[in-house]
């Protein structure tokens, strides 16, 4: 069910977003196949369905409010469980959407040479990101 309150919140949120000032925010960029989906609101509705494109504009609002990947430290925590891929997706972060489904997404420069026990600093050092896919990444 989708109230005037619900609305009224997501458009608060994206003028927030043109209001934060450069480098205040996680900047991301969106991998060239998803780009019409999650820049056209109805696009995502027809892709993904309503629920999910409500999931996937509160994961982006989340995103693009951080200052960094470290506002979601400790890994796993929170409604997003942001945390870092193994595997085949080694490199790779993931946030939860509406399961089985999660967004996925790289630091869009490679973080500098941290010690290697400093995992919450390599987190601080990602300002910026590329969505690359929505998967379920356990099936």
């Amino acid at each position: 069910m989708t109230g005037a309150g619900e609305s009224v919140t997501l458009d608060v949120t994206q003028t927030v977003w043109r209001l934060l000032p450069a480098g205040e925010r996680m900047e991301i960029d969106v991998g060239h196949d998803l780009r019409c989906d999650l820049e056209d609101e109805a696009a995502c509705r027809r892709s993904y369905g309503a629920d999910m494109a409500k999931k996937i504009a509160l994961r982006l609002a989340s995103l693009r409010a951080a200052e960094s990947l470290a506002d979601f430290w400790p890994p796993k925590s929170g409604p997003e469980r942001c945390h870092k891929l193994k595997g085949d997706h080694a490199g790779t972060f993931s946030v939860d959407l509406k399961h089985p489904y999660r967004m996925l997404f790289k630091p869009r420069e490679d973080p500098p040479e941290l010690d290697s026990l400093d995992e919450q600093g390599y987190w601080q050092s990602i300002k910026a990101i590329t969505i690359v896919a929505i998967e379920d990444t356990h099936g």
